[in-house]
């Protein structure tokens, strides 16, 4: 088969392809157009990569994933430490904040509870949730989690292990659409849901 560019380049449009919502084709564009615009686009992306991949850290507190530690979410004064909101994914996380609806903690879970994919509790990090729910300032927990199969059996069993932790423990709305992840709402969506959360018993 006759080639149109280097090896170097078909590594790129391979690495580009890798990443989510972008298939070969999408990536072979991409990549164009870095090559295009190298000193307005390709340059400053190859820079802002090299010094994310050396600084970027998880945060302890919470699971975020940032250049700082504390994350600037647990680092920021002005969150309301008492309310923690519970999600699968750093996307999550960053979906909800983009909402700038919510301004309490979070704690990435790290998945959903799936016998099927083998994930049991002690894959996820369930303890730390519990240990953070129990410190005497905190006073709820949001369950912001899918709406799907696995995120509804992972709410249920959390808020189980948080009953004996003295907090209120709330779920979104179901603004959030079934079979929905959070990290492909729309912000109204999202804003709308936190604000009608209700109590899980």
């Amino acid at each position: 088969m006759p080639r149109s560019h280097s090896s170097e380049i078909d590594r790129l449009i391979q690495i580009m392809a890798r990443l989510p919502g972008l298939g070969p084709r999408s990536a072979r564009r991409g990549v164009l157009q870095l090559l295009k615009k190298r000193d307005s686009l390709m340059r400053p992306l190859a820079t802002a990569l090299d010094q994310v991949a050396d600084a970027v850290k998880i945060c302890p507190s919470c699971g975020n994933i940032d250049t700082v530690e504390p994350c600037y979410v647990c680092g920021d004064a002005r969150r309301d430490t008492s309310v923690i909101c519970v999600i699968e994914d750093v996307a999550d996380l960053w979906a909800l904040d983009r909402s700038e609806t919510y301004r309490g903690l979070y704690h990435v879970l790290g998945g959903t509870l799936s016998a099927l994919d083998g994930i049991s509790p002690e894959d996820l990090t369930i303890g730390p949730l519990i240990d953070r729910a129990g410190q005497p300032h905190v006073k709820e927990v949001i369950l912001a989690l899918s709406a799907t199969v696995e995120g509804q059996t992972t709410g249920h069993y959390l808020a189980e292990r948080l009953q004996d932790c003295d907090v209120r423990v709330t779920g979104l709305a179901h603004g959030v659409p079934l079979g929905g992840e959070l990290d492909h709402l729309d912000d109204g969506t999202i804003a709308t849901a936190l604000k009608a959360r209700s109590e899980i018993k």
